[in-house]
């Protein structure tokens, strides 16, 4: 199963492609029956539901009668608004911080020993054909990240290792947009991270059923057609049930929340010279199996 969430004339509705090419979908929040309780409206209200939610999604797709058309719908974040921050995992690609090191001066070859974690504001959210703010007055230096995000399931406190895969939902794409100057000046990484519409995601959450092993994902980026990141989740330093072990230690995680893992080598900052963002841009990402998710950078934003 692969959900989206779209726009609709009462506020937003979540849909389900009917097929893996995700061009047609059911409206889920249109056709939840009047026994269901509320219908959901987006990927945190379906996970919250757990396996009778999913039970009722594949009953209504199976009965539709009719379908709507993927590109005649404005796509939105899977979860426009997230009940709290989005939990990000920093440095968890080897070349990406070797290239890092290199940018800032450091031995090359010094990598973290625990995952390294922070978070964006729930603001930063932002969806698929959504437009990135510049934030000109602010930075000169914003630039892009792509990640496989985590969308938790069933979630939990003090998760084993052995328990992190049941308490996953699914997967999707996000771009880390990140601010690099506010990201440094500030000494820590919340503000460089949490620009407003800093964090586009989706178009697609696909149910973690048809994501065999997350570990085996091509992952790109494109700016303006041209190829900047090109890796491979196999790279992750720290695995999915490494991340939502650790992070799930005393702090308790429930559906819905987004986790993003981390991206790979090819960043803007590091370039020579550095590449960062221009008002025009247009940034895609596609992680292999969960689609592609594309945005423009906008200086009027």
């Amino acid at each position: 199963m692969r959900f989206c969430v779209f726009e609709h004339a009462d506020g937003h509705h979540l849909g389900c492609a009917t097929f893996v090419d995700g061009r047609r979908v059911v409206d889920l929040t249109a056709h939840w029956p009047p026994d269901g309780g509320p219908a959901p409206r987006d990927i945190a209200a379906l996970a919250a539901l757990g396996e009778s939610g999913l039970a009722r999604v594949a009953a209504i797709v199976r009965g539709a009668r009719e379908t709507l058309e993927t590109s005649t719908l404005r796509l939105m974040s899977p979860v426009p608004r997230p009940r709290k921050n989005v939990f990000c995992v920093g440095r968890n690609y080897k070349e990406h911080i070797i290239e890092g090191n290199i940018a800032q001066g450091r031995d090359p070859n010094l990598f973290p020993e625990h995952i390294e974690l922070f978070t964006k504001a729930p603001t930063t959210m932002n969806g698929h054909g959504g437009v990135i703010p510049l934030h000109a007055g602010l930075t000169t230096m914003l630039d892009y990240e792509a990640e496989l995000a985590i969308v938790i399931g069933d979630g939990g406190r003090d998760i084993t290792t052995d328990e992190a895969m049941d308490a996953v939902f699914g997967y999707t794409i996000l771009n880390d947009v990140t601010a690099r100057d506010l990201q440094r000046v500030h000494g820590q990484w919340f503000k460089g991270k949490s620009l407003d519409g800093c964090c586009p995601m989706g178009p697609w959450v696909v149910h973690k059923s048809a994501v065999p092993d997350p570990h085996v994902l091509s992952i790109r980026l494109w700016v303006n057609d041209e190829i900047r990141q090109d890796g491979n989740t196999a790279s992750m330093l720290f695995r999915v049930q490494d991340i939502v072990r650790e992070l799930s230690a005393g702090l308790t995680l429930e559906p819905g929340d987004i986790i993003a893992t981390g991206t790979p080598s090819g960043v803007g900052y590091a370039m020579k010279p550095p590449r960062p963002l221009q008002d025009g841009d247009r940034i895609a990402i596609e992680i292999e199996g969960l689609g592609r998710l594309e945005n423009r950078v906008s200086g009027a934003g």
